[in-house]
């Protein structure tokens, strides 16, 4: 039986805003890829490692996982059934053998202890809503002197996505949106706190740095807007407006995001956090 202690986000990722990244996943990949290379890098990835990528989504970064580690395996835990089967489609796609996806809250999921040499993410770190609980879990799954490594989103004003939607603050109610506190995406924006929620979990040599890519959100302008007004929190800020209103927002979002246009599509910058953290070599530690 699973078990689901964050029982709203469950909801939400199953429900539309899952449905819109399972059709999207290619899309979503194409603005995130470039967290990719940092993350598994910072993990410090073994041929023979055995890994655990926390809120996987459609597994990309599981794959390339499981490929850094191909006398190994990886594990993708997900909350959000819909991108699940779309991971292990990808995996069939792709011939990766050496990868397994399952359906699971990591705050309370039964992992087994020290199974793990790696855990990782890619945005799936800020929904918890126990996060001390979550990394005391993920702690006793690493095995001593193995390493935690993840990105999540730095604070809202330094990400150009973001920006583009604050500007339409007289035509939707943008509210707190993008405000840090959680659990939602930007849930970790303050370095001191991801060093006191780790600790809280046990984690000892915390590191947090800057990383930023620009990734592609669209072909051209109009495509980039009608994508980010059809993810999740556009949506959620549309269905509040009427239709004249809807539109008012998709023209000014438009006309925002043309200077963001370049050859190979509009691209937004991402600012992020990279962290690393360490299972001490006791089982204290």
């Amino acid at each position: 039986m699973r078990q689901f202690a964050n029982t709203v986000q469950s909801e939400a990722w199953n429900g539309y805003e899952g449905a819109q990244w399972a059709r999207n996943q290619e899309r979503w990949d194409a603005v995130n890829d470039g967290f990719n290379q940092p993350l598994l890098d910072a993990a410090a990835l073994t041929e023979t490692d055995t890994v655990l990528d926390v809120g996987c989504g459609a597994g990309r970064t599981t794959r390339l996982a499981a490929l850094r580690a191909a006398r190994g395996r990886a594990l993708g835990l997900d909350l959000w059934g819909p991108m699940l089967g779309r991971a292990r489609e990808s995996a069939a796609r792709e011939g990766v053998a050496n990868v397994s996806f399952v359906q699971g809250d990591a705050q309370v999921h039964p992992l087994d202890a020290e199974a793990f040499d790696a855990v990782i993410s890619r945005y799936g770190m800020t929904f918890f809503t126990d996060p001390v609980a979550a990394f005391a879990n993920l702690h006793r799954a690493l095995r001593p002197g193995r390493r935690l490594a993840f990105v999540c989103a730095a604070e809202a004003e330094a990400n150009e996505w973001l920006a583009a939607l604050a500007s339409l603050k007289d035509i939707l109610p943008l509210g707190g949106f993008g405000k840090a506190g959680g659990p939602g995406m930007f849930s970790l924006t303050e370095p001191d706190r991801i060093r006191h929620l780790l600790a809280a979990g046990g984690f000892g040599a915390v590191d947090v740095k800057r990383c930023e890519t620009a990734g592609k959100w669209g072909a051209d302008a109009a495509d980039a807007a009608a994508f980010l007004l059809d993810s999740g929190p556009g949506r959620h800020l549309l269905d509040q407006v009427t239709p004249p209103e809807q539109e008012a927002a998709r023209q000014a979002l438009t006309a925002a995001l043309h200077r963001h246009r370049t050859d190979t599509g509009v691209r937004l910058l991402s600012s992020a956090w990279l962290v690393t953290a360490v299972r001490g070599s006791s089982a204290h530690g």
